[in-house]
């Protein structure tokens, strides 16, 4: 089975440099890009080892992470680079 990395970079190249400058300069953006990757880590982690956890758990982290993503979406796409 291939996993699919989903980590902000990949998500959203287009903002590679918006996330460099706001996980360094805004302490919101740092905590909830932490979170995002640590959901997404446990995320991977499940689907690649095949460990085994019930699917309304699974997919409640799964539904937090998007939210996490859309935050930080709307927090990239506020962001201009200078």
């Amino acid at each position: 089975m291939t996993i699919e990395h989903h980590d902000l970079h990949h998500e959203f190249p287009e903002f590679k440099d918006s996330i460099h400058l706001l996980k360094t300069g805004n302490h919101h953006f740092a905590r909830i890009f932490d979170e995002y990757h640590g959901a997404t880590s446990k995320v991977e982690q499940l689907e690649g080892k095949g460990i085994p956890i019930d699917d309304s758990s699974f997919e409640e982290l799964k539904k937090k992470r998007l939210k996490l993503k859309d935050e930080l979406y709307a927090m990239l796409r506020e962001h201009r680079v200078p």
